[in-house]
């Protein structure tokens, strides 16, 4: 694996010097010495402290590994614990969300929010276990890498597949389909023993039967692949999900963000067939890849609209 880039020095001393903490301590402590009479005195000792600040603090492991992780996701195009993602962007992301959550029954709904919960809920414990409660760390930002995003994003449009082909196959009467294959059947047997083998090709009612029992077939063939896609997507969704649960715990018992960052980006390139599948299902979902992955993570779905609450009873 390429090794991944580093900040720099001058980027670990730019945000070690930019910690608030730091500015507040460092700012009284030199209007004090300013004030004291004796600036000439207290001045180099103040800076001869936070050069010693600077250089223990920017020589440590796990301060330079949350710096980088926070550089390459500024360069990935986010910025790091600051809402200064437009307001349009997140409005639109979730509207997207939530327009797929509305669609939902609440059960498959209420999956969806508690395994999102769940990744909010161990990125905090992560982060507390790193010393930061803020969470404002490089670190925890990879744990909200586009790649979980991406995970979730199809985890939710996967529900919503599970959803349609689960009403598809309750519509779908495949003892009914079955029953008109073989009466179709029957119906052909009867008229080819009643015009003979040799009149059969330009009987027009042995051609509609034949006609009628591909349609049955076809329609028979459908539901058949509508079970397979059924059974897959909802090994895909518990494969997913403890997936999705076993990285966010894992970030919690290792340090290094590079390696979470690792994991989640292999498990996201190795949902290629799900997306085919989500694909192959659009036409009865509604649902298309749409442009870009939501920020699912950053985007605030506390305060649902009432409508999305109560959709679940009405649609089954």
């Amino acid at each position: 694996m390429a090794e991944l880039k580093k900040a720099g020095l001058f980027r670990y001393i730019k945000e070690a010097f930019m910690f608030r903490w730091n500015l507040l301590l460092f700012g009284g402590a030199a209007i004090a010495a300013v004030a004291s009479g004796h600036a000439d005195i207290a001045l180099p000792l103040v800076a001869a402290a936070e050069v010693t600040y600077l250089a223990g603090l920017t020589s440590l492991p796990r301060f330079q590994g949350a710096i980088d992780a926070k550089s390459r996701h500024e360069e990935r195009g986010g910025t790091v614990g600051s809402p200064v993602v437009s307001a349009g962007a997140q409005v639109n992301a979730r509207d997207r969300i939530l327009d797929v959550l509305k669609s939902l029954t609440e059960d498959r709904r209420s999956r969806f929010l508690r395994l999102r919960a769940r990744c909010v809920e161990m990125t905090r414990i992560a982060n507390a276990v790193r010393g930061d409660t803020s969470d404002r760390s490089g670190a925890s930002t990879e744990l909200r890498t586009p790649a979980l995003d991406r995970l979730l994003w199809v985890y939710l449009r996967l529900l919503l597949s599970d959803q349609a082909i689960s009403r598809f196959l309750q519509a779908a009467d495949e003892t009914g389909i079955q029953k008109t294959v073989v009466d179709l059947q029957a119906k052909r047997k009867k008229r080819a023993d009643s015009v003979g083998e040799e009149n059969q090709a330009d009987d027009r009612i042995i051609r509609s039967l034949d006609d009628s029992i591909s349609t049955a077939e076809a329609r028979k063939e459908n539901v058949e692949k509508a079970k397979n896609n059924a059974e897959f997507i909802a090994t895909e969704l518990d494969r997913l999900e403890n997936k999705i649960q076993a990285v966010t715990e894992m970030a919690v018992g290792h340090s290094d963000p590079d390696e979470m960052s690792s994991r989640i980006d292999a498990i996201s390139e190795g949902i290629t067939q799900t997306e085919e599948t989500i694909r192959e299902l659009q036409q009865i979902t509604g649902v298309s890849d749409g442009d870009t992955t939501p920020s699912i993570l950053d985007t605030d779905l506390t305060a649902q609209p009432r409508a999305v609450e109560g959709s679940a009873g009405r649609r089954g």
